[in-house]
């Protein structure tokens, strides 16, 4: 299996700045605890800034688990990791990493590559009417997400 490497670190390692130390299954968020979730969007910078859709969104998925470990489906590849989250409301700090990612050639899609550079780039979450944002430092911009039912 091969994996995406970035500045030497796997991509998707993630060491985000406001997170927590813990690590047991208690301190995860119960909001992301146990969820899936869909990519619907990324929208560049704040406001209502044009927004950049999957091709195929079902190829984009995010599945927190429980225990801390990370599932992650970028477009034909697939990687996992671990999570913590600190909440705040309905929002707060989020440190993933490291997460391994394989690297097949996927058909061209304009969020296949981006993703996986922003992953280190992302420093908390919120979530608004049902929908998981997770949030690039210095408003470069958000990703967008979409609960998965069970």
């Amino acid at each position: 299996m091969m994996h995406q490497v970035v500045g030497g670190v796997l991509a998707g390692a993630l060491l985000l700045s406001g997170c927590a130390a813990g690590s047991s299954a208690s301190k995860q968020s119960d909001s992301l605890a146990g969820s899936s979730w869909t990519l619907m969007a990324f929208r560049q910078g704040a406001g209502d800034a044009a927004e950049i859709r999957p091709m195929r969104p079902d190829q984009y998925r995010l599945s927190f688990q429980a225990d801390g470990r990370l599932v992650a489906q970028v477009d034909c590849n697939r990687g996992s990791g671990t999570w913590q989250a600190t909440p705040a409301g309905s929002s707060g700090a989020l440190r993933l990493g490291p997460i391994a990612l394989t690297r097949m050639m996927c058909p061209t899609d304009p969020l296949a590559q981006r993703l996986p550079q922003d992953l280190d780039a992302l420093h908390s979450y919120r979530i608004v009417n049902g929908r998981l944002q997770l949030e690039l430092a210095g408003n470069a911009g958000t990703y967008i997400w979409t609960r998965v039912q069970p």
